[in-house]
């Protein structure tokens, strides 16, 4: 865990140093536009980690090993601080560059849906006590979470949005200079590595949880 928060640390500063410093200013929205590279993959981040418990809930629903609940829980509550970011970012970028914070439209819109997604998904378990049925109710939560990402994704390729349209994957004229690929990789790399790392963190964290509320079930039937 050491080397891995020590390895962590180091790309976060080169990630700041690409973002901030090596990656030249991009020539119509001026220093403002660097927010992109973290902007853009806490986004992406957040997506790993919604299907990251996805994938654990149904690792769950299919062995009922608790185990996989505590994987699914970690990962969609340190994806809610990358989503957050991504939230965040947004209007500090469009503020500049649109004249305005926020706009209802689809993709800001579906945005602050997901994100109100991952904050049910941790109202939800705070209100409920059984492991079991926590855990089945949690795990086809993580299912709408999964689609409301990709809706997000697609929302400027299938409605008119105030976002800018995609620029990677967006068809004929869209793309990255080199530079700015490498700053966006790094920064993305770097952000995988701080949820790999929140990730242990969170999972060590509620497996104490389960074991403490196990032993305060078995003191209360023998009370």
């Amino acid at each position: 865990m050491k080397t891995l928060t020590a390895v962590t640390a180091v790309m976060m500063v080169a990630a700041l140093y690409l973002a901030f410093v090596w990656v030249p200013t991009e020539r119509s929205m001026g220093i403002v536009q660097r927010i992109f590279y973290f902007h853009m993959p806490s986004f992406v981040v957040a997506a790993v980690a919604i299907y990251v418990g996805l994938a654990a809930s149904i690792g769950y629903l299919a062995s009922r090993d608790l185990r996989f609940d505590e994987l699914a829980a970690s990962s969609i509550e340190v994806g809610l601080v990358f989503d957050t970011v991504n939230l965040a970012t947004g209007p500090l970028w469009a503020k500049p560059v649109w004249g305005i914070w926020w706009t209802w439209d689809p993709r800001l819109t579906s945005a602050f849906v997901l994100w109100l997604m991952f904050i049910g998904y941790l109202l939800l378990r705070r209100g409920m006590e059984e492991p079991g049925t926590r855990a089945a109710a949690s795990a086809v939560l993580t299912v709408f979470q999964a689609v409301g990402a990709v809706i997000v994704y697609m929302s400027n390729r299938l409605w008119r949005t105030q976002h800018p349209q995609p620029v990677i994957g967006g068809g004929a004229g869209s793309g990255l200079d080199r530079e700015m690929w490498v700053a966006l990789l790094g920064c993305l790399a770097a952000l995988l590595a701080l949820y790999i790392c929140l990730l242990q963190l969170r999972r060590r964290l509620e497996r104490l949880r389960r074991e403490t509320d196990g032993l305060r079930r078995t003191l209360y039937s023998m009370s």
